[in-house]
């Protein structure tokens, strides 16, 4: 191929080249233009169909408009009617006040002058009736001149005459009078009295409650005795010596018997010994905590005690100490009689009786209540006063009130009775303790007889615990082993065996038994 036609070639694809991007080119600029049209016409569209909705929206937002304002005129038409309503109501009501406070005055007016009428009618009465007492006074004391002429005596001396006579007359009268109510009362008294007790005595009903020495304690089986006796009776020598109580194990099946004067000792043991069958572990280490335990028992239940009686019987304020003595009162005798029993009557017949009499119940149970807490001493020096005036110490020092305090010492006549609580805590003491079989008398001499016994014991120094047992035919005394040696003992044994035969009066003999035990103690750790 020679260049010519290689030139040709070369300018031929140029030229094609050239005019199809021409061509190209008007092609694209066809189709712009045809997409701006179409724009146009679209945009066009858009715009007719936003005024046509603005429109619409336009005439809706007047609708409402238009609506919104004829209800907020309603509403407001409706306030304004309201309130003119009220307005109109008020100023009828105040019309309505008007007229009748102008009715009033009319009326007051009138009234005003018929008492300016009435006023001056009764100050020319009163001014009448002045002058006619003026007169009347003349008149008296001219009659009476002419009497005392007449009778030669003054007015003074007559009227002594006149009262000393009228006098005389009353004086016979009223002796007449007095003379006659006393007979009649004589008549009455008794047999009212006798009717007050008998209803008193028979709205109280309660049981005889005579306080034995000695108490049962029951085991399952006898194979129990020898656990409690322990070796060598190591075990029940521990029992006594830490509660005082005598305990009797003999041939009765299945049954202990506790013997002690002291009440509470006895309760302290039988609740131990439960404790320690129960739990199986009975040696003389474990009887001592156990009993201290039980110690703390009884006294948490006296308390108990004390505030369920002051409850039962409707007492309320009673200070804590008298509530603590009341309690203990379970656990005293009197006679036989349980002190805390007999207490609860007398407090119920005194408030009976004291209703009876037109007084005060309530006064009457507290007083009746709290008339024997001087038969539960504190301390041995507190044994030496009668028990009436110590009980009447104590509700002094507990800020009871006086007629209280003089009932409760003067139940047996030891002062002066200066409230009529006194004469009915007396009388109702007398009707507990006088029924049948409410008391035994030998006891009361027979636990004084131990007591004493122990207080013997009591007055020897290196003396810790003292305890009567078996009727008061043995005299068990623990002493301190730090101050009283074996030799001691022997001497403290034959001495107190002697203050004993000197100073007290009792049946067959006293054994006098001296314990010295000594401990060694010591901690591992």
């Amino acid at each position: 191929m020679d260049n010519n036609s290689i030139i040709l070639t070369v300018g031929g694809v140029l030229l094609g080249l050239i005019i199809g991007f021409i061509i190209a080119k008007m092609l694209e600029k066809n189709k712009a233009s045809k997409l701006i049209r179409d724009a146009k016409r679209s945009a066009s569209n858009i715009l007719k169909e936003a005024n046509t909705e603005g429109e619409s929206i336009k005439k809706d937002k007047i609708l409402q408009a238009k609506e919104k304002f004829i209800e907020l005129k309603s509403e407001h038409e409706k306030v304004i009617l309201s309130r003119d309503k009220k307005i109109a109501e008020a100023e009828k009501r105040i019309r309505d006040k008007e007229s009748q406070i102008s009715s009033e005055l009319s009326k007051n007016k009138k009234l005003n002058a018929t008492l300016e009428a009435k006023q001056k009618d009764y100050s020319y009465r009163l001014d009448v009736l002045d002058k006619k007492q003026e007169a009347l006074d003349k008149l008296h004391k001219s009659q009476v001149q002419q009497l005392e002429v007449i009778s030669s005596l003054s007015a003074e001396e007559a009227k002594e005459q006149l009262v000393e006579s009228l006098k005389g007359e009353a004086k016979n009268d009223a002796m007449s009078y007095i003379q006659g109510a006393l007979e009649e009362a004589k008549l009455t008294a008794e047999q009212d009295a006798k009717k007050i007790i008998i209803n008193t005595i028979q709205r109280i009903g309660t049981e005889e409650a005579v306080d034995n020495c000695v108490s049962v304690f029951n085991i399952e089986s006898d194979d129990v005795k020898g656990r409690i006796i322990g070796r060598e009776g190591r075990n029940i020598r521990a029992i006594e010596a830490a509660t005082g109580v005598e305990i009797i194990v003999d041939d009765t099946p299945e049954a202990i018997i506790l013997s002690c004067f002291d009440s509470v000792r006895r309760e302290i043991a039988r609740l131990s010994l439960h404790k320690l069958v129960t739990d199986g572990r009975i040696h003389p280490a474990r009887i001592e905590e156990v009993v201290k335990k039980t110690q703390k028992q009884i006294e948490q239940e006296i308390i108990e005690v004390g505030k369920r009686t002051v409850i039962d019987l409707g007492i309320h304020n009673l200070h804590p100490e008298l509530i603590k003595m009341v309690g203990r009162m379970k656990y005293r005798s009197s006679y036989g009689q349980n002190l805390l029993q007999h207490s609860r009557e007398v407090a119920k017949l005194c408030g009976v009786m004291a209703a009876e009499l037109g007084l005060n119940p309530k006064l009457a149970k507290r007083a009746g209540l709290l008339h024997d807490i001087g038969k539960v001493p504190d301390a041995e020096a507190d044994m030496e006063t009668p028990h009436a005036i110590l009980g009447m110490q104590w509700a002094e020092k507990y800020n009871e009130k006086d007629d209280v305090c003089n009932a409760i010492g003067a139940h047996h006549d030891e002062i002066e009775m200066k409230s009529l609580l006194a004469p009915i805590v007396q009388v109702c003491d007398a009707i507990s303790g006088a029924r049948p079989g409410a008391r035994r008398q030998v006891l009361d001499s027979y636990i004084q007889r131990l007591k004493d016994l122990e207080d013997i014991a009591f007055g020897f120094q290196g003396v810790k615990k003292a305890y009567a047992i078996q009727a008061g035919r043995e005299l068990r005394v623990i002493v301190e082993s730090e101050k009283v040696d074996d030799q001691k003992a022997a001497e403290l044994s034959f001495s107190i065996s002697q203050k004993v035969q000197t100073d007290m009066t009792y049946p067959g003999q006293v054994k006098v038994t001296v314990i010295r035990e000594t401990r060694a103690v010591n901690i591992a750790k």
